[in-house]
């Protein structure tokens, strides 16, 4: 039973899904979720029950220095992170130097970011990682970057289509984020952290738009891996370096 973390946004186990092989994903052992640095003490010890032994912290330098993780008593999880900067401007920035920030315009940035971050080298590496860590490190991994939601959204979807994972259960795990119970928490939370980090006030709708996945998104990254590389396991393969033999590994791992 996954634990209800009230100041993690979008803590899940993306785990337990059916595969293509019978075997089945197990649970227990892949999470997902936004940034630690809002969580409360209670909810970061929970959080440290769980045997969490790898995080994949997918967040660019900035946004770790701003909103630094907080960690649990003993905590001796090995965490996967780069300081390489990715092509583009930061969210915040990229926000202040426009001249309009509304629905449209999350949407427009949302498709960009996901069309661009299969090949930006940044995330080439730390996704590489992503996948050798879930190879070789025993006990659960937890990835996250800033909302839980579009990196992560992306690494997840890439975990179950490689261990065969129905493409309706992938887009249904994706589209979880939109989890109505929490949207206007997360709405409350980021108006102001708009206003405060980049200077610009967002209406209620835009702000919907902006803590939200799409299928489209998702559609815009597979695309681009299809047009690129051909095929998935190519990409899987000749990008990110999960052979033969690293696929064994995560399945007899992850697997039933």
């Amino acid at each position: 039973m996954v634990p209800a973390l009230e100041t993690i946004e979008n803590f899940r186990d993306f785990g337990g899904y059916d595969t293509a092989c019978g075997r089945g994903l197990k649970r227990g052992l892949l999470y997902r979720s936004a940034n630690h640095a809002y969580a409360s003490e209670d909810d970061i010890e929970v959080l440290g029950t769980l045997g969490v032994k790898a995080i994949v912290d997918l967040r660019r330098p900035m946004e770790r220095q701003r909103e630094p993780s907080k960690r649990w008593t003993g905590f001796d999880a090995h965490v996967v992170e780069n300081d390489h900067e990715p092509e583009g401007s930061d969210w915040a920035h990229l926000m202040a130097a426009s001249h309009q920030v509304d629905a449209d315009w999350f949407r427009e940035d949302s498709l960009s970011f996901y069309r661009a971050t299969p090949y930006d080298p940044r995330y080439v590496d730390l996704f590489s990682l992503y996948f050798q860590v879930l190879a070789e490190s025993s006990g659960a991994i937890l990835v996250h970057c800033s909302a839980g939601k579009d990196r992560t959204g992306m690494i997840c979807a890439l975990t179950h289509h490689l261990v065969g994972v129905h493409p309706d259960d992938i887009r249904a795990d994706f589209l979880a984020t939109n989890h109505e119970g929490r949207m206007q928490k997360r709405i409350d939370f980021l108006g102001p952290w708009i206003r405060n980090t980049a200077g610009k006030v967002v209406s209620q709708a835009a702000l919907r738009v902006a803590v939200s996945v799409h299928e489209s998104y998702l559609d815009a990254a597979f695309d681009q891996i299809t047009q690129t590389s051909g095929s998935f396991d190519t990409y899987l393969t000749d990008v990110l370096g999960v052979n033969s033999n690293r696929r064994a590994q995560i399945e007899a791992r992850i697997l039933r």
